[in-house]
This record gives structure tokens, C-alpha cells and sequence, in this order.
């Protein structure tokens, strides 16, 4: 029987990438405690395309 945790996979993808125009997306995959964490992710993280780091959010 599969484990009922409160652990989920969650995508973040980058905010500043869509006003540049720039072709492809900047997107992690992580997890986070359901539980303790009940709003949106918001990291910075790096973006590769961009060659900087910005903020990456929570996408459904």
C-alpha cells in the first residue's frame, strides 16, 4: 500500500523570463512539506537562459 504523506512535488518556473521575449523557460522541480508550507513557493533560484538568478514561483 502506497504512504499518504504530506510531502508533494511542486514546479517552480521563473517570473522575470516571460517579459524578456526570450525563447524557452527556466523550470525546478521540488518538494515541500503540505503541511507546514500551505502557500506558494517563492525561490531564487538560477536561471541558465538569463545567466542570473531570479525569483522562481510556485506554478500549479
Amino acid at each position: 500500500m502506497a504512504k499518504k504523506g504530506n510531502r508533494v512535488q511542486v514546479i517552480l518556473e521563473c517570473t522575470e523570463h516571460k517579459t524578456t521575449g526570450k525563447p524557452g523557460t527556466s523550470r525546478y522541480i521540488t518538494t515541500k512539506n503540505r503541511k507546514n508550507t500551505t502557500e506558494r513557493l517563492e525561490l531564487k533560484k538560477y536561471n541558465p537562459i538569463l545567466k542570473k538568478y531570479t525569483i522562481h514561483k510556485e506554478i500549479k
